[in-house]
């Protein structure tokens, strides 16, 4: 899964207890009608990843939806989801996808000249 827009804040790296567990968040804006703000949290080694991009930057995140469940003390089971993200790269400008070749303009085809009519139509409708 991935998650496209522009960068609105990136957190400070936090580390948490003497079990050196650390996470950053960064806060995406997408570009939609109804623009979201997303919350990405990069754990651990991949908090480095966010070293290199700024607030402002359009960005594409590949992430993962992690869940969890948890029973309190009073015996109250409670859920808990958090998107995860494990690779963030700038977006392009454009939104060609670089796997697909660009598909040539119409007039760079030939009409085609061998048509005969007298072919037989083999299409059932």
């Amino acid at each position: 899964m991935e998650v496209q827009g522009r960068i609105k804040v990136i957190g400070e790296t936090q580390s948490f207890g003497g079990n050196g567990f650390r996470k950053r968040e960064v806060v995406v804006t997408t570009e939609e009608q109804y623009p979201q703000h997303i919350m990405v949290e990069f754990v651990q080694d991949k908090t480095d990843l966010l070293n290199s991009f700024q607030v402002g930057q359009q960005v594409k995140i590949s992430i993962n939806l992690r869940g969890r469940e948890w029973v309190n003390p009073q015996g109250e089971t409670k859920y808990f989801n958090s998107i995860q993200g494990w690779r963030i790269e700038a977006a392009q400008a454009d939104a060609s996808n670089p796997e697909m070749p660009p598909v040539p303009p119409a007039q760079a085809f030939a009409p085609a000249d061998n048509l005969n009519e007298e072919d037989n139509d083999d299409l059932p409708f």
